[in-house]
């Protein structure tokens, strides 16, 4: 039987981040069970027994419900078949980790934490409506570590407004100290319907926000950490089984308020309106994806990977050769692309403008 991922969202947050454009509402427990009623029918009524290989429960912040809340919904993964289960992820807020929440984390099998971090300088933090101490983070880690948790990532995002390359450069060190598995990089963008876009806030420029990407390839390098996708870095083996999913353009289940899926050739987008999920009103939209739309997608998702895309695996998929379906052979002339080990990839110094090449080619 075909393998198969999961992904679960969950929309509620205690405070609402600045930049945040997700699906997102802040917690209110009179919600929350109903909530967590109709994801268990959504899921009774799509999910169509595959085995599932990984589990990725996001928000929003799953952490942020109650003890019993979180029970609740780590109870619903027995809906699946998940005796070959590879990786499951819970997102956490540094703050919400506990004893009490780890333990009932491993009790369900949860093997890879998300933790986010995002900075630790105060106006950062600041600015991004953040807050905890480097103090907090270092013992609520040694917590983790402490209860058997060896696969943790943690994100950063940076080139915030008025910030310096110095600033960055000290929330790497800091970050790279708690010897994470794995590390997730975001420059910060101004999304609409967001506190940001309300205020008016402009992005950072671009030269700055280049060399800030420059030097974070370089120094996670140069601290062991394979840079395997444009915003990942990784210790070899602990790349994101997860998201790969995503990269390698596979088909996985989207569960949740806001969630997105890729099933039987059908791409979906579910309400991001808590009251129309509450009323069973799950899917907003569904694309049947034609082979020409099917192949676009390898590629665009499949160029994100600093692998990049196998010309062999990509004929077998679709039956015809990458440089016939787009225009491939003119950008590894100019440089913009390099074939490489039977593989099409960006050039590793134009990761930067990786849109512009894409634009290119479709």
């Amino acid at each position: 039987m075909n393998k198969t991922s999961i992904y679960i969202h969950i929309p509620f947050c205690k405070s609402i981040c600045s930049y945040c454009d997700f699906c997102k509402v802040l917690y209110n427990s009179n919600w929350v069970m109903p909530y967590l009623k109709c994801l268990k029918e959504e899921i009774i009524d799509r999910y169509m027994g595959e085995e599932v290989r990984t589990i990725y429960i996001g928000g929003g912040t799953p952490s942020c419900l109650s003890l019993t809340e979180i029970e609740q919904l780590l109870n619903l993964t027995n809906l699946f078949k998940k005796d070959k289960l590879e990786e499951f992820t819970f997102e956490c807020n540094i703050e919400d980790i506990n004893e009490e929440l780890l333990t009932l984390l491993k009790k369900y099998k949860v093997n890879h934490l998300s933790i986010g971090i995002e900075s630790f300088n105060s106006e950062n933090l600041l600015f991004m409506k953040r807050s905890q101490s480097y103090e907090d983070v270092v013992q609520k880690i040694k917590l983790v570590r402490a209860m058997n948790f060896n696969n943790i990532n943690l994100d950063l995002i940076y080139a915030l407004p008025n910030e310096t390359l110095n600033t960055l450069k000290v929330d790497l060190k800091l970050l790279t100290f708690l010897k994470p598995e794995h590390i997730s990089t975001y420059s910060l963008m101004i999304e609409d319907n967001t506190f940001l876009s309300y205020k008016k806030i402009q992005s950072i420029d671009e030269d700055t926000d280049a060399k800030m990407y420059e030097y974070i390839c370089k120094y996670l390098k140069k601290c062991g950490y394979k840079h395997y996708e444009i915003s990942n870095f990784a210790i070899l083996g602990y790349e994101s089984k997860h998201n790969l999913v995503y990269w390698n353009n596979q088909e996985y289940y989207g569960f949740g308020c806001g969630a997105s899926g890729y099933i039987s050739g059908v791409r979906y987008d579910n309400t991001r309106s808590l009251s129309n999920y509450l009323k069973g009103e799950y899917r907003s939209s569904e694309n049947l994806i034609g082979i020409d739309s099917a192949m676009e997608y390898e590629l665009i998702l499949g160029l994100r990977k600093l692998d990049g895309v196998n010309l062999k695996d990509f004929y077998e998929k679709y039956h015809i050769n990458m440089q016939d379906a787009f225009p491939i052979t003119p950008l590894v002339k100019n440089g913009d692309l390099i074939y490489q080990d039977g593989n099409i990839k960006i050039n590793p110094s134009k990761l930067y403008i990786m849109n512009e090449i894409l634009l290119k080619l479709v």
